[in-house]
């Protein structure tokens, strides 16, 4: 999948907030791994995964998980052959606890979830391993009772520690020393048993200074028949450690032998964090688990931009084999943008494994390739317009795009030339549709809306836009064809109807009487609008010179149409008042011959006996033709079409 197209569907958000449910940080570095799968089997076996997961979730959502770093940490730690500290044998008991809980929590969860629950069949039994460990534990240290040894050693050891403080007190107590003690009373220092002597009497006392006072006026002496004792005591401590560092390393083996056993507890513990961590966040954003299928259908039943939540308006849309190319086209803010996003990012998330939020209907295609050019993209780098960074972008689109191949550009040749741009926005289509990609496109070109008419499998459709409330609605509508609402809109704020029908006819566009309706207030101004306009007309009129005779042209005869210089195709004329009909990118336009320039003749471009049906009627209109010219169809006309 094409890096840059997954940034700009916002996929990695999207991944981010999944990880955000996992436990463990190496299922959350797994999840924020991911990418799309490209194989329909096993993105259907994920998919069943996370389902199983869910239906467990809706039982219990305290699925016992433990941390795995830490546990790994520790065998490294054992294979440099130290061993390991009370403490993280603690650790690795609280796992071998967790496994434990694990395989009970899924006992009762195999008639719901058969396939997630036997997972936990892989994980052996340690009781054994958990059991020595622990018993060996008390307190997050070794206990005494580890082993006969240690039992005893402790025991001497605590004997001569209550023999040490018993022999200072009786010292302290003594009437030989009491005019040297600064105070009657025994002080542990660095665990020597001390007595407090004043400073003068120092040597009058047999022993060893081990610390002064801070005004340096008592000395803490342990005394000479303390220390012989004391240097037991240390023994018996050096003899406590070797011992303790002895069980250390036989509980550090113990793990080491269990090694195997714990590396497959340890995956399975990380696959089920990363099941359930989608699985949560599919509950999180009430997801559904689509189907998915290979016959190029897109099939969207109700679904929700993931970002947006409860906010976004359901969208509902199908595509399939005979129709793949989706044409939006409305007003700007209508959402014809998430529009893109959400087909494109659904399909994204689908195809990782995970819930999306859309109805239980809803069916998508397993794409190969994923290509997306949304917003400007400008690179300041390669100083690169705006409109030169896009190009550039779908052309490496058509370079790589096929079958297999889901296609999702906004605003199709904008930000040049505005002719230019749609016959650019127009080939682009075209080409992409002849290597069998499926499209959806947005665009602001009206001339676009006419693929649908001319080119099977085109789609027209367009952003529902609420007239009164000047507001978007944010619904597609399928097969209708929508545009930026500049005259309802105009209408809706006051600028006058005469206007606005005047402006109708400057863009070639058929005005409906009714559709801008005046009320009586407003037919005086209108009145003198007209007149005004007709007085203009007029005076124009007696300027010019005689007007010389209406040119004639044929039908198929290739000119341009002034002021734009839009290139068309005469199509009949003229009237009695020097209209012809002009196709120009599929539409029909009365135009005056002035307007009219004679570019390339139909001779030059038709053979005598070509047939202009196929240029200036519709796929329908045709085929109808064609029937009836075969045979007589009951119930079947034909209409004329202009």
């Amino acid at each position: 999948m094409n890096h840059s197209s997954l940034q700009q569907l916002d996929y990695d958000r999207i991944l981010n907030t999944v990880a955000s449910f996992a436990h463990t940080d190496r299922a959350k570095r797994t999840i924020l791994a991911s990418a799309p799968k490209l194989v329909k089997k096993h993105i259907d076996h994920m998919l069943n995964e996370v389902h199983q997961a869910a239906r467990i979730l809706e039982i219990s959502s305290s699925v016992p998980i433990h941390s795995l770093d830490e546990v790994s940490t520790y065998l490294e730690q054992a294979h440099k052959g130290l061993f390991l500290r009370p403490s993280q044998l603690e650790r690795v008991v609280s796992f071998l606890e967790h496994c434990r809980k694990l395989k009970t929590f899924m006992k009762d969860k195999i008639s719901v979830a058969p396939d997630v629950a036997n997972y936990v069949h892989s994980i052996a039994d340690m009781t054994d391993v958990e059991n020595e460990i622990t018993g060996s534990l008390r307190h997050g240290k070794i206990d005494d009772y580890a082993t006969p040894e240690l039992a005893n050693i402790r025991r001497h050891l605590r004997s001569k520690q209550a023999e040490v403080k018993e022999k200072a007190e009786a010292m302290c107590r003594s009437k030989k020393l009491a005019p040297y003690l600064q105070e009657n009373m025994v002080v542990e220092k660095n665990g020597h048993f001390t007595i407090p002597i004043k400073k003068q009497y120092r040597s009058k006392v047999n022993g060893s200074v081990v610390d002064t006072s801070a005004s340096g006026a008592t000395v803490f002496m342990e005394p000479a028949e303390v220390a012989t004792i004391y240097e037991e005591v240390n023994h018996l401590i050096m003899e406590e450690e070797h011992e303790v560092e002895t069980i250390l390393y036989q509980l550090t083996a113990l793990v080491l032998e269990t090694e195997a056993d714990l590396h497959i507890a340890m995956e399975t513990m990380h696959h089920y964090d990363v099941i359930f961590a989608k699985a949560k966040y599919g509950r999180s954003i009430d997801g559904t688990i689509p189907e998915l299928n290979e016959s190029f259908t897109i099939h969207i039943d109700k679904a929700r931009h993931p970002l947006l939540g409860e906010q976004a308006v359901p969208l509902a849309l199908h595509l399939g084999i005979e129709e793949r190319a989706l044409v939006i086209t409305g007003p700007n803010t209508g959402g014809k943008t998430v529009t893109l996003k959400t087909v494109g990012l659904l399909t994204l998330m689908a195809q990782t494994g995970l819930m999306i939020p859309a109805g239980e209907k809803t069916s998508l295609h397993v794409f190969q390739k994923i290509y997306v050019d949304i917003g400007d993209g400008q690179s300041i780098e390669q100083n690169l317009s705006t409109f030169s960074s896009r190009l550039t972008n779908i052309i490496d689109i058509l370079e790589h795009a096929d079958d297999k191949t889901l296609v999702l550009i906004d605003e199709l040749g904008s930000g040049t030339d505005p002719n230019e741009g749609m016959a650019l926005a127009q080939v682009i289509l075209e080409q992409l549709f002849a290597k069998g990609s499926t499209i959806l496109a947005t665009t602001h070109y009206r001339e676009l809306k006419s693929l649908a008419q001319t080119h099977d499998g085109f789609l027209n459709g367009s952003m529902e836009f609420d007239i009164q409330t000047l507001q978007p609605t944010y619904r597609l509508l399928l097969g209708e064809t929508g545009n930026s609402q500049a005259f309802d809109i105009a209408y809706k704020l006051g600028l006058h109807p005469a206007l606005i029908k005047r402006a109708h006819q400057l863009t070639d566009q058929q005005s409906n009487e009714d559709r801008f309706p005046v009320d009586q207030t407003d037919q005086v101004q209108q009145r003198r609008y007209e007149k005004q306009l007709a007085t203009t007309k007029y005076a124009r009129k007696q300027r010019k010179p005689k007007e010389a005779s209406i040119p004639l042209f044929n039908q198929g005869d290739n000119v341009t149409v002034s002021p734009k210089g839009a290139v068309g195709i005469v199509y009949k004329g003229p009237d009695e008042t020097g209209n012809y009909l002009v196709q120009i990118k599929g539409e029909k336009h009365r135009l005056n011959h002035k307007r009219l320039t004679l570019k390339i003749p139909a001779r030059e471009l038709y053979p005598e006996d070509y047939d202009f049906d196929i240029i200036f009627k519709s796929v329908e209109y045709r085929k109808t033709k064609h029937n009836l010219d075969r045979k007589h169809v009951e119930g079947l006309s034909l209409h004329e079409e202009d």
